[in-house]
């Protein structure tokens, strides 16, 4: 399932979204200047490498990504949630609330596969701190949803909630049936990072939202 846009009206424009996705956009270019020998070296001086932790690596870890697919779904699934946690939180409160989601998951997925050599990237775990925000201040705003049935293609509306636990419910089991590749230092995706980051979001959102933002205008 494809999130296309959420049923919801935005107060204003989301500056800090577009910004955030302006760097993630620029770190992947810059990355893909890089011949791939010192490309390789970058991603694991900046990635979160397990058995080699470096602090900053988990605030830079969430601005790399490993491919064009690995950039654009994220950056789609971050506009389509993120803009309206910010419209509801306000732009400074929401790149903390971004970087913190960002730096939980990080360590969830360090502790999940210590002693791993094989360097994570990519901003999807503090996306999913954005996305389990979502869950708590907008559960029943419905979200225009891409589903694929076989060979046909549709779009339904799912409400908020259904959709975003039934993709936590897949993490958690993916990241469950992962720790065999992770007990061979294969790559893969990082779930527990997705795990990690959807509980923060979560738990903490409450923190940062005034009440009156979970009763905003939906979109009819």
């Amino acid at each position: 399932m494809i999130p296309l846009r959420a049923l919801l009206y935005r107060n204003s424009t989301p500056v800090m979204t577009l910004l955030i996705i302006a760097v993630n956009v620029l770190c992947f270019f810059y990355e893909l200047s890089l011949p791939p020998y010192i490309r390789e070296a970058f991603i694991e001086h900046y990635g979160l490498v397990p058995d080699e932790l470096h602090l900053s690596a988990l605030v830079t870890s969430m601005f790399l990504h490993g491919g064009w697919l690995h950039l654009i779904g994220n950056m789609w699934f971050f506009w389509v949630f993120g803009s309206h946690i910010e419209d509801a939180i306000g732009p400074a409160k929401f790149l903390l609330f971004y970087l913190l989601s960002g730096i939980a998951s990080a360590v969830v997925q360090f502790f999940t596969s210590f002693g791993s050599p094989i360097p994570t990237i990519g901003a999807s775990g503090a996306i999913a701190g954005i996305m389990g925000a979502f869950v708590v201040l907008y559960p029943r705003v419905r979200v225009v949803t891409l589903i694929f049935i076989v060979v046909f293609i549709t779009t339904i509306e799912l409400p908020a909630a259904w959709m975003l636990i039934y993709w936590f419910a897949i993490q958690l089991l993916s990241g469950f049936s992962s720790f065999a590749a992770i007990s061979r230092n294969t790559g893969g995706v990082a779930w527990f990072a997705h795990v990690g980051g959807f509980l923060f979001g979560l738990l903490l959102i409450r923190l940062f939202a005034p009440t009156r933002a979970r009763y905003s205008q939906w979109v009819q």
